[in-house]
C-alpha cells in the first residue's frame, strides 16, 4: 500500500498510509493531493506537507477560532485570512453574535476542491449569508483593506513558498491596524518542539508590529508532525485575556465542541518551561 511521506522537516520522517488517491493535481499555486487514510479519515496536503484531516481537524479548527472569539467577548467581525478548506469559518460561524466573517483565500482551487472532496470542513459555510469569501492574497488584503475587525485569525500553511509573506512584521503590522480597539489577531505558529525559531521568530515578529500583548497558547493535532502546535496571540487590550472560566461559559461556548473547553482554554495559556526559556515567556 502507497504512503505519504510527510516532507516539512528534513530530520523528522512522518508517514500516512494511503488507501486511496481521491484527487492529485496542481493548482495555479501549489501541488495538491487530497487521500483516503487508514486512521485518519480523508487527508488534504499541499506540497508535500499535511494541511488537514477529517480525524483531527478539531483539535486545531477549534483551538484557533473560539479562544479569541470568547476572549474578545464581543467580536461582530471577524476576518480570516488562508483557511480555505473551510474550518475556521465553520467554527466562527457558530457565535450568534458574530454578525459577518469574511474569509480571504489566495487560492479558489483550494475552496472549490475542499468542498467537493472534504465537505465535512466547512459544512455548509461557504454558503451562509454571514460568510463573505474574497479571492486574493491576504498579505494585500491586510495592506489595502478599509474594513475594521474583532478577530483576525491567520490561518496559513507554514513559512515558506507563498505563505511565508504572512510571518512578517509588515503583515502583522497591517493585521494591527485592521483590528478595531480591543481585537485580537491569532496566528498558527508551528510546532515549537521541532521548529522552536518559528514561534520565536514570530512572536517578536508580533512585538515588533507594536501589539501591547504578545503571547501564544497550544493545541494538540496528531497529525501534524510531533502532535504539538503553537497558536499566537496578540492585542493591544493587555487586559483582554483577563478572564475566568465561568465568563467564558456566561459568553456562550457553541454547542457540540469536542476539543475546546474554557478549562482548556485557560490551560493552553500555560507554557512548559523550556519554551518558556526559548521564547522568553
Amino acid at each position: 500500500m502507497e504512503w505519504f511521506d510527510e516532507t516539512l522537516h528534513a530530520g523528522w520522517r512522518q508517514g500516512i498510509r494511503i488507501e486511496k488517491v481521491l484527487f492529485r493535481d496542481r493548482t495555479e499555486h501549489q501541488d495538491l493531493v487530497i487521500f483516503e487514510s487508514l486512521d485518519w479519515g480523508r487527508v488534504l496536503a499541499l506540497d508535500g506537507v499535511v494541511q488537514t484531516t477529517t480525524g483531527d481537524e478539531f483539535c486545531y479548527h477549534e483551538m484557533i477560532v473560539h479562544v479569541p472569539i470568547l476572549t474578545h467577548g464581543a467580536a461582530r467581525e471577524v476576518l480570516i485570512i488562508g483557511g480555505g478548506d473551510g474550518g475556521c469559518l465553520r467554527e466562527a460561524l457558530k457565535h450568534a453574535a458574530v454578525q459577518r466573517v469574511t474569509q480571504v483565500e489566495i487560492d479558489a482551487g483550494v475552496i472549490e476542491l475542499c468542498r467537493r472532496w472534504l465537505p465535512s470542513l466547512s459544512d455548509g459555510a461557504f454558503d451562509d449569508p454571514k460568510a463573505r469569501v474574497v479571492i486574493a492574497d491576504g498579505a494585500r488584503f491586510a495592506a489595502e483593506c478599509p474594513d475594521r475587525f474583532d478577530v483576525v485569525i491567520v490561518d496559513s500553511t507554514d513559512p515558506q513558498g507563498p505563505g511565508a509573506v504572512l510571518f512578517t512584521t509588515p503583515f502583522y503590522r497591517d493585521v494591527r491596524a485592521l483590528l478595531n480597539p480591543g481585537g485580537i489577531m491569532v496566528t498558527q505558529c508551528g510546532n515549537p518542539s521541532i521548529r522552536p525559531e518559528e514561534l520565536a521568530d514570530t512572536q517578536a515578529a508580533q512585538a515588533a508590529a507594536g501589539f501591547a500583548r504578545v503571547d501564544y497558547y497550544l493545541t494538540v493535532v496528531p497529525t501534524y508532525i510531533g502532535g504539538g502546535m503553537a497558536l499566537g496571540f496578540a492585542t493591544d487590550d493587555p487586559g483582554r485575556g483577563e478572564v475566568t472560566a465561568a465568563e467564558l461559559r456566561r459568553r456562550g461556548v457553541p454547542a457540540g465542541l469536542r476539543y475546546y473547553t474554557p478549562e482548556m482554554h485557560l490551560g493552553a495559556f500555560a507554557h512548559p518551561a523550556w519554551m518558556i526559556n526559548r521564547v522568553g515567556h
